[in-house]
């Protein structure tokens, strides 16, 4: 009697292997899911032990609606599986357990650009470390502002779109909300507060000083900037990010003086800057702040 092929065991076990595929709870697998799945239902399915991992994850690519989306990130590349249909937000937020998106895509999540981003920000938290806090000095701040600044490399593209990966320090995700979809899907992202905050200390994942000011403006209803000086102090960065904060809060012109007097409160010992590398600028006196001309 001729021995059936591995594929025609597969064939016949099709129907009971998408039933059960259908019935899990998220759509977007790993590896180690599906091995896992071919692990506790190979005996019920009657697969050969020596149907290995990828001759099934190729029958099931073949022959059923999964689909296969790889991330060519440099440092460590991931590979993901997906059953039917799912947003982008949760096949991104898959890649990093715990992660939220930030920066422009929390800005386009919370309708506070015009602009509809092409890359997507994902941020996932370091582990816990004793902060030494530095001691701030003129000449170091002015040396740091005038050099590139440091950005992410761990960059993947999948479709038409770009996905850059951010390890931003630990803030026991200070912020961090959970919102729906267009889909009903659950997304995590910073709040209104602390994405203004977090723009203002790096613009260039934001679209610019340019498009940071306009957040601020298009913020006014939304934000509580009570809330969000105290989420300031909390994040306790060392430079003077709040001489920034409040030099856009007075420019955007739709907040109240109550409002932008709040972050007059805090110390205002330095001289700083808007962002890196500014070719022309001008001054503001009020908030010791360098900002590029034309603003």
């Amino acid at each position: 009697m001729p021995r059936i092929k591995k594929e025609d065991i597969l064939k016949i076990a099709k129907n009971d292997i998408i039933e059960l595929l259908d019935n899990l709870p998220s759509k977007i697998l790993k590896y180690s899911d599906l091995e896992n799945i071919l692990l506790i239902n190979r005996k019920n399915w009657r697969v050969t032990t020596t149907t290995t991992v990828n001759e099934f994850i190729s029958f099931l690519l073949d022959q059923t609606k999964l689909k296969e989306a790889k991330f060519n990130f440099p440092y460590r590349p991931e590979l993901r599986y997906i059953w039917g249909e799912v947003s982008n937000y949760e096949l991104i937020m898959s890649l990093r357990p715990d992660s939220y998106f930030t920066h422009y895509t929390a800005m386009y999540l919370h309708e506070i650009t015009e602009q509809i981003p092409n890359t997507f920000y994902l941020n996932y938290e370091q582990s816990p470390k004793r902060k030494h806090k530095e001691n701030l000095e003129q000449d170091r701040i002015d040396s740091a502002f005038k050099r590139p600044v440091r950005s992410s490399k761990n960059i993947a593209f999948y479709n038409n779109f770009k996905i850059c990966l951010l390890n931003g320090m630990y803030t026991g995700k200070l912020g961090v909300v959970e919102i729906l979809g267009l889909q009903r899907e659950k997304i995590r992202v910073t709040n209104i507060e602390r994405t203004l905050i977090d723009i203002t200390v790096r613009p260039e994942y934001s679209g610019g000083v340019f498009e940071v000011l306009k957040a601020f403006q298009f913020a006014h209803d939304n934000v509580s900037i009570n809330k969000l000086t105290a989420m300031f102090k909390k994040l306790d960065y060392t430079y003077p990010y709040h001489q920034a904060i409040g030099f856009y809060l007075e420019k955007a012109g739709v907040y109240n003086q109550s409002q932008v007097d709040l972050l007059c409160k805090f110390d205002f010992e330095f001289d700083f800057y808007l962002t890196h590398q500014m070719k022309e600028t001008d001054y503001s006196k009020k908030w010791r702040l360098y900002y590029p001309k034309g603003l």
